[in-house]
């Protein structure tokens, strides 16, 4: 689930989840961020074994990694959110990245 979460979180930067599992992930993908900051073939390969998804791990490497170079820690947010989950009532929580890319530029390299 962790690994899923993750992947889904770098490939579209912003998930909704409940609490419990936004908490979870975010460490896990903090630790992938700050290990995409040196580009290493080694860092290549330790992200890639953790997170199973060579779509992220490029992603986390050619646009998360220097995106967040000069930033010390502090990469992701959990935004909780009012509304609870329709069936069982969960919280529900927007799990994001502090420094999103504005949805114009990714509907430009969409087309």
């Amino acid at each position: 689930m962790t690994r899923n979460m993750a992947a889904s979180l770098i490939e579209h930067e912003r998930i909704i989840t409940t609490v419990q599992k936004a908490k979870a992930v975010k460490p896990f993908v903090e630790k992938l961020v700050t290990l995409s900051k040196d580009p290493s073939q080694h860092n290549r390969r330790r992200a890639f074994s953790k997170l199973r998804s060579k779509d992220g791990a490029k992603k986390l490497f050619d646009v998360l990694g220097p995106r967040f170079q000069d930033r010390p820690g502090g990469y992701c947010r959990i935004i909780k959110l009012t509304k609870r989950r329709l069936g069982d009532n969960g919280e529900r929580a927007i799990l994001e990245f502090v420094e999103r890319t504005p949805r114009e530029e990714l509907d430009a390299a969409a087309e």
